[in-house]
């Protein structure tokens, strides 16, 4: 099973851990990343997560998350129909960069988008379950 992890997953080790909605979401996203590691799911990477990959100003992070490219199986540069089924779900009220996210990920043909920002989490695509990485686990191992 392919799935996109946002980079708003990727950066979630490195946000404050006091909260324990961060780091249990920390646990859960470690825990999927060991399951692609062994083989369990399949990652896809692309060219939007790439890119604000490098925009992080913390070089740490931005090694530590630009491994990931490697263990993909699939790494998406743009095309025409990622930018054009971008726009339709910009036109539902999703921002530029998380359109460009989903885009790729339905591309990359994806059966879940993991991500933790709350606004993508109640969006509402059809083409793709988007979803965090606790509930994932729910479903993959309830």
């Amino acid at each position: 099973m392919r799935i996109y992890l946002d980079n708003c997953c990727f950066n979630r080790p490195f946000d404050d851990q006091t909260q324990i909605k961060i780091r249990l979401e920390t646990e859960a996203k470690l825990f999927i990343q060991k399951e692609i590691l062994n083989g369990k799911y399949d990652l896809a990477w692309s060219y939007i997560l790439e890119y604000e990959n490098q925009m992080n100003p913390f070089k740490e992070r931005k090694e530590v998350i630009s491994e990931w490219k490697s263990i993909a199986v699939v790494d998406l540069e743009e095309t025409n129909d990622i930018l054009k089924f971008a726009e339709v779900l910009e036109d539902k009220g999703i921002k530029t960069k998380d359109a460009l996210y989903i885009s790729c990920a339905i591309e990359a043909r994806c059966y879940y988008f993991l991500t933790t920002d709350k606004k993508l989490l109640n969006s509402e695509v059809e083409e793709i379950k988007i979803i965090n990485p606790i509930e994932f686990i729910n479903e993959m191992e309830g």
